[in-house]
């Protein structure tokens, strides 16, 4: 089993990083291979809407969409984190997934992989982010778990990377990825319920 964690936020050791590491942490510990991918690395542009995807299978724009795009496909589970900016998702994980959705639209690529989304913000804004972000998942067929509240985090007040202090968006991130690990395991065969 691969879970593969996308980061959307542009700052080097984030609020947001700091929950995917912790969501991605928990599903380490029980034995599931996970992959980190800090958008900040990688040059990913917006969706031209030029449509060479629909012909050709793929997307024909040079950035490094392709790279992050086959680590999606190779994955059992995805989990996304955003910072909220402006009451939605950081405009490169956006792009990230606009483009593959869209070259893939009813292709089924993502169909019953598992994934779901974490919003972090400092005051605001969260559930139109994690909406929006939840929207993606289930139109392209993924299978979403729940936890304890809503997959939002309180940090950053001021600028601060102070993500460890929100106990209970510790607890809901917690709680999401052993949900993500459980139904890993009835994917794969395992009925057990631990």
């Amino acid at each position: 089993m691969k879970a593969l964690g996308i980061v959307g936020s542009p700052r080097v050791n984030s609020n947001t990083e700091f929950f995917v590491k912790k969501a991605l942490s928990v599903l380490e510990e029980k034995g599931v291979s996970t992959e980190l991918v800090l958008l900040r690395n990688y040059n990913i542009e917006p969706c031209q809407a030029c449509y060479k995807c629909w012909k050709v299978g793929k997307c024909v724009q040079n950035d490094d969409f392709e790279v992050i795009f086959k680590k999606m496909v190779e994955a059992d589970a995805i989990i996304v984190g955003s910072p909220v900016h402006f009451s939605f998702a950081h405009t490169k994980l956006w792009s990230l997934l606009v483009r593959a959705g869209f070259s893939t639209f009813r292709k089924k690529v993502f169909y019953r992989k598992i994934g779901g989304a974490i919003a972090v913000a400092r005051r605001a804004g969260h559930n139109t982010t994690f909406a929006q972000l939840l929207l993606w998942f289930f139109i392209n067929g993924f299978v979403v778990p729940g936890s304890t509240y809503w997959n939002v985090a309180v940090a950053g007040a001021g600028g601060k990377r102070d993500a460890d202090e929100d106990e209970e968006g510790i607890k809901t991130v917690v709680e999401f990825a052993e949900n993500v690990y459980w139904l890993l395991k009835k994917v794969k065969g395992d009925v057990s319920d631990e």
